[in-house]
């Protein structure tokens, strides 16, 4: 893989007038330990945003929040047009199966086989895909999206640690949602595998035109993924922009960052 490929980019100056995610004032503590101080944070239609931060800065926290799986102690958060505050458990449910999630470990089944781990989901959610829906097709198209179609009667154990990474994100497109949360996509993998991984996610939003929140510490990830950063620091939002601008920020807390 060439290095120029890595350059590939949305411009900065795409419309996006559709907000598909909303935070505002989250605040989230455990005892004295204030991780949340009032973030805000909002999602465009289409759009790769990346957040960065210091380990322990609440980056996860955040993001478990976002889908209901830790109440926040104070805040607004809108996903798709539903106020994950209030929502009920029934709706929350239905919500999840337009927001994908990409762990950092890729939590494949480990007794389950490529095509069995892709199969899973879509046994949970048959009434989002209809009657009509055909799994063998389903399987093979999403890994067709990772290039791993050889794999699907593979078990996790025979795959490298990239790609037990794509076939999770194949797993995490059955679904085919609107959203996509990726946890550290290129942690623990060998530079030529993430940059792998990074023109693979930026395949997927130019295919599906999907809306991404990228949660990350890889900086050339950032700078080819992101259509805009948010740093995270002392719970709050300390700065939001393009890659370029803010790593050319004299304020220090930035350069450690960027240097």
């Amino acid at each position: 893989m060439q290095e120029e490929e890595l350059n590939i980019s949305i411009s900065p100056d795409e419309a996006r007038t559709t907000r598909v995610i909303d935070i505002k004032g989250l605040y989230k503590a455990f005892a004295n330990n204030k991780v949340l101080n009032g973030f805000d944070l909002d999602l465009f239609e289409g759009e790769n945003l990346v957040v960065i931060g210091k380990s322990g800065s609440g980056k996860s926290v955040m993001i478990k929040c976002l889908i209901g799986l830790m109440p926040a102690d104070e805040g607004y958060i809108n996903v798709l047009g539903k106020d994950i505050i209030n929502i009920n458990q029934e709706k929350l449910d239905e919500l999840r199966t337009d927001v994908g999630f990409l762990f950092q470990g890729s939590a494949l089944y480990d007794s389950m086989t490529v095509r069995e781990n892709l199969e899973f989901p879509m046994r949970r959610h048959k009434k989002k895909l209809g009657n009509t829906y055909n799994p063998e097709e389903l399987v093979l198209e999403a890994l067709g999206n990772v290039g791993l179609v050889e794999t699907v009667d593979m078990m996790p154990a025979e795959l490298s640690g990239g790609m037990q990474r794509r076939i999770a994100l194949a797993r995490t497109l059955i679904l085919r949602p609107k959203i996509i949360l990726y946890d550290e996509p290129t942690s623990g993998l060998d530079p030529i595998t993430a940059k792998e991984i990074i023109l693979l996610i930026m395949k997927i939003k130019k295919k599906y035109n999907t809306s991404s929140l990228i949660i990350t510490h890889d900086m050339d990830c950032a700078r080819v993924i992101g259509d805009r950063i948010i740093i995270l620091r002392d719970g709050v939002n300390y700065a939001e922009g393009l890659f370029d601008k803010l790593a050319s920020s004299t304020d220090p807390n930035l350069q450690a960052f960027f240097k």
